[in-house]
């Protein structure tokens, strides 16, 4: 998934709504956590705080960001006593980089 955003929501002579926040939230997984939260972050930077794109767009960003860095369970246990599957380990600690990465 890129961080690419679809032109038609970042045209200026359209508001940003809720239901854009929506579309981004609907595809989260731990793997493009970090993306969807870049494009969240990059739609709702100019509005303001009590818009309530904004309020649900910053909401999502901090549970993109729990999502990304701690995973999330996954799968049924395959026998009995047996625990679910995570994403990480329950004492990863998050890792965060300030700033552009280079690839």
């Amino acid at each position: 998934m890129a961080e690419a955003e679809q032109p038609e929501r970042l045209r200026h002579d359209r508001p940003v709504t809720v239901d854009d926040v929506r579309q981004l939230m609907g595809a989260s997984t731990p793997h493009f956590a970090m993306q969807l939260r870049n494009r969240i972050r990059k739609l709702i930077r100019n509005l303001p705080p009590e818009d309530p794109a904004r309020r649900l767009g910053e909401q999502e960003i901090e549970r993109l960001e729990r999502l990304g860095f701690t995973g999330e369970l996954r799968g049924e246990p395959a026998q009995p006593g047996q625990r679910h599957l995570r994403s990480l380990g329950d004492d990863e600690r998050p890792r965060r980089v300030e700033g552009p990465t280079s690839g």
